[in-house]
């Protein structure tokens, strides 16, 4: 009765279990074998990566495994594109959501036909568009109850099932590592089958292996090592997510294909917690491990496929790294803190190359392109939003060996460098403008059509030097555009409207668009048309595209009854987010016109009632083979399927054909329902094996189920074992230009495909038709198939080629597709036509500058581009007027190709003229430049006293002098609205009396400065010219600090020696030396205005007691210890040199007689210059304007003064220091005064 209960308690345990066993929904970024499609983008320009090792992350009760890539991938869009197509990793997940934290991953980069993914990048925000993460919640989709219903039963589906009931068990004790402590259970192929199997029907040999200890362990990453190898290694962590960090870590290897795996804790430090495993894509015998940073940073090298490793500490974290495509131990290392090293011994030594580098924006060169192939490109940060593109050498980046081959900035995450090509984004106004050089030449602008005005763009694919793009025009918000390049990726035409798009988990852009693996020129597309999402079909690379026709009947055999066009096949085309999924659509190279998807049938793609379809013939016509969704992978090169229930239960059967899907064999692989987290393999190799990988209930150990599939086939196949099928497109054999004959294996056939055969039986050219063709720049594609100008195009305007020849090619409006093979017939109608260059006037001539700005810094270079819309080139000379005296002259218009280069060294508006001519006529374009220099500092030259109701002069002086280039504004009190001027003084009517503040601002670009001065204003005032002792130009540090309290010493003074209120007195002193200041005597402010005659008499007796008292050198201050200052009247006489009670000799005082003529004559001639005509003083600087004199003249002019107009002005005064100190000097006393707290000789 005891054990009754135990067995009835476990199994309704083992019931509920699995009754609320979720389903995994997994998301991640994959990687795809040579020769995939992928997707790219060029524009948001944030960086999205695929990693060589996937990670796959569970909670706390899901568990995950991260296959390393056998081989490397690469990800798509300069940032958020999506990759078509997968076959380097198999797996079925059961769901994932995005976890917060990745391994290092192959990021953005594009795809180089043929070469490996190099890089494992990302930044920490971009990494969890990478990683998977197992959830504890069950998916939207709807649960179906049945399996799928096969096409066709097969007589060992029958015999399989029965035969599992009395299958035997078998032990076997393993003794290799820690494994001799665990059991491995092994499943021969007479097991799987039965007692009595017959041995020549197909079978399935299978073990497995438990990772003991590892239970606790959410996170795994697995990589199958080398070509054909039969080492696999397992990275298995716990990830603590409340830490946000991996606590602990177990690394396994087999050496055996995954029969048995030995735990290598001891080898790399039993204290060492790993973090990622990465293997280098040119040699996968090299393994590279980093330990989690939390507790050490270092890397762990192996040369021998893990079986040893050594460990070497760095001083930097690693978040990702890009190994380079044909060095081995050449590898670049981005850090958290934005900076990029450089290996060349593959980890041993790090050297930094450059800081400040975007995440994801960097690339290795391109062999066969870069000179050198340890040549970096990266882009770096430079402000917000602003980057630039750097070229240097990964060993010798200093900025001296820094090549900036784009003139100017570029936007944030938008450099792509892939293939012959590279993109970067520049955006202006709000506008953005798309940048490309061919094979490294310089850039040129992409070319859409006039009228498209891309709000953004997304680079899909560069295979065959072509540029496929995605652009989203103006007036398209959820749709894009497909455009095709020609061969320098300028000049784009319309291919498919309204492409269907999402976005990933990240925030990327997925377009649905999947290049067809195996046949050249073939496409599919989701199209949104008349608010129906419809998939479409391309036989010739975009030119044409049509509707998949639905099957004849259903996976049962009813009859559908689907009529094109009302009723159509539509597939999902979107890339798998579990590296370990086969995704809703896969395609092979290996057997070019096989095709199977997920989809549906009826007038628009959706996301339920999906079935399992296929196409043996290139998409002519298509079988429905199950009824759920299911993954799918090729086996042995293709000659095999392999299908895995896409289930939310447990499962221990999967499904194999050897005839295209026509018939299924169902075979086991496990006794025990598993749950699936992924299947890994490795394509392209001559092994058979595969490896499923899951857990039977949460708190299991990891369970790695081999699986040797060679029992499928019983010999290799012969010539006699295939047969031939011809291409078409709905009948017409001419595809892409030629008929082709295709081989491949007997349906039925038993034999194992060999690599090495060839895949095209024949191929034979065939004549040129419009569809041969896609329509050139300018012109777009009619209803009868014929191409036609654009309304906005000139099909008669200049053309290039003839700038070095007397004929140019002259388009028909087609140009012919890349890789289409077909031969023109004697007409040749629709190939370019030469023609003889006639002379024609030149028309539609234009400048610009390469960046479209009309402003520039000076002592910048500055890029002019010519363009000549119509004209004989090669006849037309080129005149470019930079409007600084400044001309040069081309012979023809080629010779502008690259831009024409100018510095300019002092700012200004420059009007800048080209000028075409020849014998024919002339043509003109003009743009005015601005040149403009960072402003420094402002000084606002004002009088400090003004008479109410007359204009006051006022001038702003800026550092260093501009012309015409500045905008001020003029606020006056508590105006609302500024005075705007482009000059930088203003004459202005002050009529409030009291105090007014007058503030100036500047603004050159986005810097704006200002000065401010209050100038009281009065009726009627007087005013004295005042000097004072030599001294006190020996301590005058020129700065208005120290002016304003000189002022405030002299009015005190001025106010104990006379009795008069200190309220009644103002002292300016003006800028530079000599120091000269000016008294201001204002009326009490008590006084009315009946009593005006009174206060003018009282001004005046003021006036002459200062006069008086100034000539008497009775107005002095002490400047500090020992050197007393004395302040005179401007116009009685100079300041003293000497003391008059000193006694001297009879020498020295000839001496001091002479010394103090020669003063007297100096000073005389320095204030009455103007007024000699023999002497005659010219600015230096010619084109300055000349100064305006500010008057503080009282109203009685009968006064006995010195005018102030006989005296430089505040202005002449700040022109004459600011022109000394541009020479080097601040006044006479410069060179003591910079020595001491006054350094920058500071006027304002």
């Amino acid at each position: 009765m005891g054990l009754w209960s135990f067995l009835s308690f476990s199994f309704l345990a083992f019931v509920l279990l699995y009754s609320f066993h979720p389903k995994f929904v997994a998301q991640a970024e994959v990687s795809s074998p040579k020769g995939r499609f992928y997707r790219l983008e060029v524009t948001p320009l944030e960086a999205r990566t695929i990693r060589q090792s996937t990670e796959v992350k569970v909670n706390n009760s899901a568990k995950v495994f991260i296959a390393s890539e056998s081989e490397a991938a690469v990800a798509l869009k300069p940032n958020n594109g999506k990759e078509e197509g997968n076959e380097t990793q198999s797996g079925l997940g059961h769901g994932a959501l995005i976890g917060n934290k990745m391994a290092p991953n192959c990021h953005n980069r594009l795809k180089i036909p043929g070469k490996k993914c190099d890089n494992i990048s990302e930044d920490s925000q971009a990494q969890s568009a990478l990683n998977i993460m197992l959830e504890n919640t069950f998916p939207e989709m709807k649960k179906r109850a049945k399996r799928s219903v096969l096409s066709t039963y097969s007589e060992n589906v029958d015999r399989s099932t029965s035969g599992e009931a009395q299958s035997r068990e078998r032990f076997v004790e393993t003794v290799q590592g820690v494994s001799n402590s665990r059991p491995e259970y092994r499943r021969t192929a007479e097991e799987a089958r039965g007692s009595n199997p017959r041995q020549s029907e197909p079978h399935l040999d299978t073990s497995t292996f438990a990772l003991s200890g590892d239970s606790a362990h959410n996170q795994a990453m697995v990589h199958w090592s080398g070509h054909n190898s039969s080492v696999i290694l397992i990275l298995t962590k716990l990830y603590d997510f409340n830490l946000g960090a991996v606590t602990e870590s177990s690394l396994w290897r087999s050496s055996d294909y995954g029969s048995t795996y030995t735990k290598l804790n001891d080898k790399v430090g039993s204290r060492t917690v790993l973090s990622y495993l990465y293997v280098c894509p040119t040699n996968k015998q090299k393994i590279m491990m980093l330990s989690d940073p939390e507790v050490e940073s270092a890397v762990l090298i192996s040369s021998d496929e893990g079986a040893s490793f050594e460990k070497h500490p760095i001083n930097f974290n690693i978040l990702s790294l890009l190994f380079h495509p044909a060095q081995e131990n050449w590898i670049l290392a981005y850090s958290h803190d934005s900076k990029l090293y450089s290996s060349m011994d593959f980890g041993r030594k790090w050297q930094l190359i450059h800081e400040n580098v975007m995440p994801g924006r960097f690339y290795w060169a391109v062999m066969g392109l870069d000179r050198e192939s340890d040549v970096v490109h990266i882009e770096t940060r430079i402000a917000k939003g602003r980057a630039q593109y750097v070229k240097c050498r990964a060993q010798r980046c200093t900025e001296g060996n820094r090549l900036y081959l784009f003139p100017g900035h570029v936007d944030t995450n938008s450099l792509v460098v892939q293939d012959e090509y590279v993109f970067t984004q520049v955006t202006k106004s709000g506008r953005a403008s798309y940048f490309v050089a061919y094979m490294r030449e310089s850039f040129k602008r992409m070319k859409l059509p006039k009228y498209c005005l891309p709000k953004d763009m997304h680079i899909i694919s560069t295979d065959e030097k072509q540029v496929f793009a995605a652009v989203q025009e103006w007036n398209q918000n959820n749709t894009y555009s497909l455009y095709i390049s020609d061969s320098p990726g300028v000049y784009f035409t319309l291919s498919l409207e309204n492409l269907r798009t999402s976005r990933g988990p990240g925030g990327n852009l997925l377009v649905d668009f999947y290049k067809v693996e195996g046949i050249n020129g073939m496409y599919l597309a989701n199209k949104l048309l008349d608010n129906h999402v419809k998939t479409f079909i391309s036989y010739n690379k975009g030119q044409t595209w049509a509707l998949l026709p639905a099957p004849a009947a259903d996976v049962a055999g009813n009859n559908l009854h689907c009529i094109l066009p009302f009723c159509s096949l539509h597939l999902h085309l979107e890339m798998s987010e579990n590296p370990y999924t086969s995704g809703p659509i896969t395609s092979k190279k290996s057997v070019p016109g096989i095709i199977v998807a997920a989809g549906n049938i009826g007038t628009e793609l959706s996301s339920t009632n999906l079935g399992m379809f296929i196409t043996s013939d290139a998409g002519n016509s298509w079988r429905q083979i199950f009824d759920e969704e299911h993954n799918v992978w090729f086996l042995d090169n293709g000659g095999a399927l392999l299908a895995v229930l896409h289930a939310v239960t447990p499962i221990r059967h999967l499904w194999i054909s050897l005839d295209e899907g026509k018939k299924w064999d169902r075979h086991s692989f496990s006794l025990a329902p598993l749950y699936v987290d992924g299947v890994l393999m490795e394509p392209e190799s001559d092994n058979h094996i595969i490896t499923f990988f899951g857990h039977f209930s949460h708190r299991s150990e990891w369970q790695l189920i081999k699986i040797d599939y060679k029992g499928l086939f019983n010999r290799r196949c012969m010539d006699g074992d295939y047969q031939t099928w011809h291409l078409h497109n709905k009948g017409e054999l001419c595809v892409m230009g030629e008929k082709q004959n295709f081989m491949k294996r007997r349906p039925g056939n038993r034999c194992m495909l060999t690599q090495d055969y060839s895949r095209i039986y024949s191929s034979e050219p065939c004549l040129c038709t419009a569809y041969d063709f896609e329509c050139d720049y300018g012109w777009e594609r009619q209803a009868d198939g014929k191409c036609s100008p654009a309304f906005w195009f000139n099909p008669n305007g200049a053309t290039k080629s003839c700038s070095t020849s007397q004929s140019f090619l002259n388009s028909t409006g087609y140009r012919k597709v890349l890789s289409n093979n077909c031969k023109e017939g004697g007409r040749n109608v629709y190939s370019p036509k030469r023609q003889a260059c006639r002379p024609r006037p030149p028309r539609g001539l234009r400048l610009s500058t390469s960046q479209g700005e009309l402003s520039a810094t000076v002592g910048s270079n500055v890029t002019f581009m010519i363009y000549l819309d119509d004209g004989d080139s090669l006849r037309t000379s080129i005149q470019l007027d930079f409007g600084d005296g400044i001309k040069i002259t081309y012979s023809n218009l080629s010779r502008t190709d690259d831009g024409i280069n100018h510095v300019y060294r002092t700012t200004g508006i420059y009007r800048v003229t080209a000028s075409a001519e020849n014998n024919q006529g002339s043509d003109s374009s003009t743009l005015f430049l601005h040149i403009t220099s960072p402003v420094e500092r402002i000084y606002l030259a004002a009088p400090i006293v003004a008479i109410r109701g007359k204009e006051v002069n006022l001038t702003a002086v800026v550092w260093p002098s501009h012309t015409r280039t500045l905008t001020f504004f003029w606020w006056f009190d508590n105006s609302s609205e500024p005075i705007i001027t482009l000059e930088g003084s203003i004459s202005y009517t002050l009529q409030r009396e009291g105090k007014n503040k007058v503030t100036v601002q500047v603004a050159s670009g986005s810097t704006v400065m200002q000065d401010s001065k209050v100038i009281t204003v009065k009726e009627f005032f007087r005013s004295l010219l005042l000097s004072f002792s030599l001294a006190l130009d020996e301590h005058n540090p020129d700065i208005p600090e120290w002016r304003e309290d000189i002022g405030r010493v002299v009015r005190t003074a001025l106010s104990q020696v006379s009795g008069v209120l200190e309220d009644q007195l103002l002292v300016s002193l003006y800028p530079g030396l000599p120091s000269t200041a000016e008294l201001f005597i204002l009326p009490d402010e008590h006084t009315s205005s009946e009593h005006k005659r009174g206060s003018e008499e009282a001004l005046e007796t003021i006036s002459d007691i200062f006069v008086t008292a100034l000539n008497q050198g009775l107005i002095q201050f002490e400047l500090k210890a020992n050197i007393h200052i004395i302040v005179y009247m401007t116009q009685q006489t100079l300041a003293p040199l000497v003391d008059s009670n000193s006694i001297h000799s009879g020498s020295a005082m000839l001496v001091l007689v002479t010394v103090v003529f020669v003063g007297l004559a100096a000073f005389f001639i320095y204030k009455f210059k103007r007024k000699i005509p023999w002497i005659h003083v010219q600015a230096e600087d010619s084109h300055e304007k000349e100064p305006e004199v500010i008057s503080t003249v009282g109203q009685n002019d009968d006064m006995s003064k010195v005018k102030l107009s006989e005296f430089p002005s505040p202005k002449e005064l700040m022109e004459k220091e600011l022109e000394a100190r541009s020479r080097g000097g601040c006044g006479r006393n410069m060179e003591r005064i910079v020595t001491r707290e006054f350094p920058n000789c500071t006027n304002v």
